[in-house]
């Protein structure tokens, strides 16, 4: 229905693309939309889930095909990430899994890492998760208290980590560590840990005000022995890695918010058309046309930018600051237009039942996670005055 209004995004105009979506928009259909009461009653999505994903060649799709991906570019991951949106799909954590998790492993794993893990987590068969967050630590990553401590031919692990997506199901997590703890460099390492090993613990699920079939939770590490061949990059080199890496999780967050616009947008207009007030549709009324046309600009220009984004990030040219703008912008204008949107639907947009009430609820949080939009602000800042701090530290020095 937008597509009448809004331009032809070029993006996802080729043939492929249009099979994908249409291969993707069947797979929401008959394997997911009839589950989701269920799925968020129970907190999380079944494994076969994933496997289907999997088997349909949706997981780690720009992976090499040697490693079990179809080595397509990263459109199609972020025509994966929109489509879902667009229907309010919260619950399997895929995006974490394919577009985090997997490119920590293809760029700065171990031959013999990438091919142990990436052919499972393209088929679904393993699934990941990423483990930065600690209790008392949140956007300061180097604030963080897990432990690594040197044994020899292991690690030794202990902490705790919160609000790990895929936390319940996970099979495999990417873990930031200190490594050199009690010293002046501490050192942020990553560690590959494996869920079934001795003295991990998953936490119960956490209950939240949304995404409640997505299975969240904390993660525990009570003196767990690591190999040291599950050094993810070299020892000391986590803060970095950790920081490259964040541009891509940030632009997900986007194409995130840009597909829940555009689905919220569709699902107001198909009922301010159908219902009826003062003997009238409520799409008769000049506020509910103002109101959604607002909606409509706000997303076009946010979907030109993201559609930018995505091509940089293809190309490797994505900038951390470009990366923040699009996140920091893009989950306002999501929460802005699902507030307007909810408005639209009166009582109505207040009960679960309907997708607008879980639209609502779930994308509160994605001005939190990957960097709260605070911090976004900050990083913004800092490249648009990056001569002036440069001065500012050498003045100091």
């Amino acid at each position: 229905m937008l597509q009448n209004v809004l331009l032809e995004r070029e993006i996802y105009a080729t043939e492929e693309h249009q099979m994908m979506r249409k291969m993707i928009q069947d797979f929401i259909k008959h394997d997911i939309i009839d589950y989701m009461d269920a799925w968020e009653q129970k907190g999380m999505v079944p494994r076969d889930l994933w496997k289907r994903a999997g088997a349909l060649g949706l997981l780690c799709m720009d992976m090499p095909v040697i490693y079990g991906g179809s080595a397509l570019d990263f459109s199609f991951n972020a025509l994966f990430i929109e489509e879902l949106a667009k229907e309010g799909i919260s619950g399997p954590g895929f995006s974490l899994h394919s577009d985090i998790v997997a490119p920590y492993l293809l760029k700065y794993g171990s031959e013999a890492q990438k091919q142990q893990y990436l052919p499972l987590m393209a088929a679904g068969e393993l699934i990941t998760a990423i483990c930065m967050t600690e209790p008392d630590c949140g956007s300061d990553l180097r604030a963080i208290k897990t432990t690594a401590v040197d044994k020899g031919d292991h690690y030794l692990v202990n902490g705790q980590k919160t609000f790990i997506t895929n936390g319940h199901l996970c099979d495999l997590c990417v873990v930031a560590v200190k490594t050199h703890p009690g010293t002046e460099r501490e050192g942020v390492s990553l560690l590959l840990i494996n869920s079934d090993s001795e003295g991990f613990e998953k936490g119960p699920l956490l209950n939240k005000i949304g995404l409640k079939a997505q299975d969240t939770c904390e993660l525990f590490f009570d003196h767990v022995k690591v190999p040291k061949d599950n050094l993810l990059g070299e020892e000391g080199s986590g803060f970095k890695i950790m920081m490259r890496e964040l541009a891509r999780e940030r632009l997900t967050v986007a194409l995130n918010a840009v597909g829940g616009a555009e689905g919220a947008i569709e699902k107001t207009l198909a009922y301010t058309s159908t219902r009826t007030a003062f003997k009238q549709p409520i799409a008769g009324f000049q506020n509910t046309q103002f109101k959604l046309a607002e909606c409509a600009a706000q997303l076009q220009v946010h979907q030109t930018f993201i559609d930018r984004c995505t091509r940089l990030l293809s190309d490797n040219k994505l900038s951390a600051e470009s990366a923040s703008m699009a996140k920091y912008s893009a989950t306002e204008m999501h929460s802005k237009v699902v507030d307007e949107c909810l408005q639209l639907f009166g009582g109505y947009g207040y009960i679960w039942d309907y997708p607008i009430a879980r639209m609502y609820a779930n994308n509160r949080v994605a001005r939190i996670y990957a960097g709260t939009n605070e911090i976004m602000k900050l990083l913004i800042a800092r490249g648009l005055f990056k001569d002036l701090f440069l001065h500012m530290k050498t003045s100091k020095n």
